[in-house]
Formats: structure tokens, C-alpha cells, sequence
């Protein structure tokens, strides 16, 4: 992809057309995810009286993804058309997710609801991780921060639409507002097999002329790419999945827990402790291309660094002056030092892969760790909660997320003694 790029370095329109196209992807998929958030537990309400096990059938969305998007990428990796390795899956499970989304508010009985639930989050968790693989297939290593940090953008975008559809049209056509996350999704569908051809990318031509050039068999094997992952004495790599595990963590315990958290120790109502973070996504918004652009300029390990010492830094204040609008301050904070990491730690892993041809299969580790990070940083925070209280919570994620900082600190020293920049 020389012909991509200018001489100084500086991104192409190319570049810049296929980042849209992908942030356009992600879009797409993230407002029915975001959509399914909002309005599939009242249809669950509608057949199961549990609140419990309503949470157990949202949940399991992020189970099944666990299991299924390293096996999608590893799958991808592994495919050869003339369109190329990804967009093909992407062609047929888009309007296939589509579809099941739409039937959603359909059906007539638990049975149905869960089966059209589980169809869904089968076919949209296969294309997680095919449209986020599009970014090294395409982008060059030094542009991948900015690039990421676009395609973030776009999906923190959805929980904006998600509530205006929510807001505007749920009550009144309650199955019709279905429908409107599924126009989008068959449209940019559309959209992605009229201009994106990933036989065109740079990570894809790699990968083929790898495959001509090794002996024998050309199939990376899943197995294969975690041995190996593993036994490597190169310790990178998994230095920066505990990273992203210990992060992942107090990540999501900062935000599944706010709630109970400005109830129980700041004295909030329900609604008012819910609306505390609310300000702290725009931050995010914000934040995101500006950490991208620091990341390439300093490096994205200090980049990294410095911003999980902010959001550490942000929590322990909170814990210090415990009021609702120190609350609101502190989460922004964070959410910046937090974007700092969430925007190049994926870009870090996709560089340091030993080959074009596991990039979709490094891409469902990132999400593997990240969604074991979501499931027990709130549940070991929870329990330090029944410890020692409320009062202490944010406290409890500043320490976590310390634990997070010594590990990236080690791997900074590791990429020292490598003396090579991630960039390949």
C-alpha cells in the first residue's frame, strides 16, 4: 500500500476514504448493539419476570463472543476470495443480523424472543471483529491510532442515536423503531460491498505472498497462534493482554457501578446517580483523536501509561471528595486518561503481531481479554464494596487500575531492550 501514502508520511486520501468506510461498519453494527441494549429487556419483561435472569439474557451476548470472535478471526485470517478475507463474511452476516434485529419485537413467546436473541448475537458477534480487523488490514502501522481513534468515535456515536430512537419513536411505534437500526445496517452493508475490497490491502497482500512463500500448508490454526503466543519468549504480547484485563476491569467497574455507587454514597435518586457519567462520554468523544495524535507523536506505551495514571489519579480524588458534581469532574478526567488507553492498546497488539496473516485472530484476543477484564473487574470490585463499603469503591478501581500502570510499565522496559519501534 506505498501508493497509499505520501511522502512525508501523512495519511492519503485513500486511507482517510477507507477509515470512513470502516468507522461507517462499526457505526452500523454498534446501533443495533446499542438499540438491543436499550429495548431488548422490555420485551424480555414482557415473557420472564426475573430481573435476574433478564441480566443472565442480556449477558449473554458477551458470553457468546468470548467463544466466538477469536474462532471468526482465526476463520478470516484464513480466507482467500477475490473480495478478500473479511468483507465477504461481512457481506452475507450484516444483512443476516439485520434481519433477526428486526424480527426481535416479533415474536409472541419467550421461547421465540430468546431463540431470535441468540440467532442475533451469534451472527453480530462474527462481525465485531471483521470490521475492527479492517483497520491494520488497510492502515499502516503508524496511522493506526488516529484511524482507531475515528472508528471509536463513530461507535460512541450509536448510544446517541440508540436514545433518539428510543426517545422519538419507541413509544409510538414500538416495532417500527426496529426497523430504523436495521435500514442503517442493510445500507451501509450496501455501502462496504461497493467500496471496500480487502484484496486490495497491504496486510492482505502480505498475508498471500506469505502463503507463497511458505512450505506446506498456508492455514494458520487457532491452537497454533496461542502456542506459540505463548511460549515465545518475547512476553510483550501477553504483558499487554494482563494489561488490558487489568484496565478492562476497572474500566467496567467504574461504569456498572456508578449507579448503586451515587445512591448509596453520594445520596443520589435512581435517575440522578444513572445520568452521573453522562457528561464523561462526551469527554470521551472528544478525547479520543486528540490521545491518538499525542500516541503517535510520544509513543503509545507512555501515551498509554499516562493516561491510565490519569484515570487512576481521577478515581482516587473522587474517593477523596465525595460529592455529586466532584463525581461528574472526576469521571471526565478519567474518561480522557481512559481514552488514552482504549483508543491505542489494540493498535499496540495489531503491531505487535508476528504476521499479517493473525490479525483478525489478535483482534478476538483483544476482545476476549477486554470482555474477561468487563466480567471480573466489577465482580472483584463488588466484593471489596461488601468489604468495606461504598465510600471506598472508586477507591478500589484507582488501585486496580495501578496494576494495570506496573504492567505496562514492564512492558515498557521489555520494548526498550527490544529496541525496535511498534510500528510493524
Amino acid at each position: 500500500m506505498a501508493e497509499m501514502t505520501t511522502r512525508d508520511g501523512a495519511a492519503s486520501p485513500s486511507h482517510r476514504r477507507i477509515t470512513l468506510y470502516i468507522a461507517l461498519t462499526l457505526f452500523a453494527q454498534e446501533s443495533t448493539w446499542n438499540f438491543y441494549d436499550n429495548q431488548v429487556p422490555v420485551l424480555l419483561r414482557e415473557h420472564v419476570a426475573s430481573a435476574a435472569l433478564v441480566g443472565a439474557l442480556m449477558g449473554m451476548d458477551n458470553l457468546l463472543g468470548i467463544f466466538i470472535q477469536p474462532w471468526i478471526g482465526n476463520r478470516s485470517d484464513n480466507t482467500r476470495t477475490r473480495w478478500g478475507r473479511r468483507v465477504p463474511y461481512l457481506a452475507v452476516g450484516m444483512p443476516l443480523a439485520a434481519v433477526l434485529f428486526v424480527f426481535l419485537p416479533w415474536t409472541t413467546s419467550a421461547t421465540m424472543l430468546i431463540a431470535v436473541m441468540v440467532g442475533y448475537a451469534l451472527v453480530a458477534n462474527t462481525m465485531r471483529p471483521l470490521a475492527e480487523s479492517l483497520v491494520p488490514d488497510f492502515i499502516p502501522p503508524a496511522r493506526r491510532s488516529r484511524a482507531n481513534a475515528i472508528v471509536k468515535i463513530a461507535a460512541a456515536l450509536t448510544i446517541i442515536v440508540a436514545s433518539l430512537i428510543s426517545l422519538l419513536v419507541v413509544d409510538d411505534h414500538p416495532r417500527a423503531a426496529f426497523a430504523i437500526p436495521s435500514a442503517i445496517l442493510l445500507i451501509v452493508t450496501a455501502v462496504v460491498i461497493t467500496k471496500v475490497r480487502d484484496n486490495r490491502s497491504a496486510a492482505y497482500r502480505e498475508a498471500v505472498a506469505e502463503d507463497a512463500a511458505g512450505p506446506g500448508e498456508t492455514r494458520v490454526a487457532f491452537r497454533q497462534v496461542i502456542t506459540e503466543l505463548v511460549t515465545d519468549h518475547d512476553r510483550r504480547r501477553l504483558l499487554l493482554l494482563l494489561t488490558v484485563l487489568l484496565f478492562g476491569g476497572a474500566w467496567f467497574a467504574s461504569r456498572s457501578l456508578i449507579t448503586p455507587y451515587g445512591m448509596e454514597a453520594l445520596g443520589l435518586t435512581r435517575g440522578e446517580a444513572g445520568g452521573l457519567t453522562l457528561p464523561s462520554g462526551i469527554a470521551y468523544v472528544i478525547a479520543a483523536y486528540p490521545v491518538a495524535l499525542l500516541a503517535e507523536r510520544f509513543g503509545r506505551l507512555k501515551t498509554m501509561g499516562v493516561g491510565m495514571a490519569v484515570f487512576a489519579a481521577a478515581m482516587a480524588a473522587g474517593a477523596a471528595v465525595q460529592t455529586a458534581t466532584a463525581t461528574v469532574v472526576v469521571f471526565c478526567v478519567a474518561a480522557v486518561g481512559a481514552a488514552a488507553f482504549l483508543i491505542n492498546a489494540a493498535v499496540v497488539l495489531w503491531n505487535l503481531a508476528p504476521s499479517s496473516r493473525v490479525l483478525g485472530t489478535y483482534t478476538g484476543l483483544y476482545a476476549v481479554t477486554w470482555y474477561l477484564g468487563g466480567f471480573g473487574g466489577p465482580a472483584l470490585v463488588g466484593g471489596l464494596v461488601d468489604l468495606t463499603g461504598w465510600d471506598g469503591m472508586l477507591l478500589d478501581i484507582a488501585v486496580l487500575a495501578v496494576l494495570a500502570i506496573l504492567v505496562v510499565v514492564r512492558l515498557g522496559r521489555l520494548q526498550s531492550r527490544a529496541g525496535t519501534p511498534i510500528l510493524k
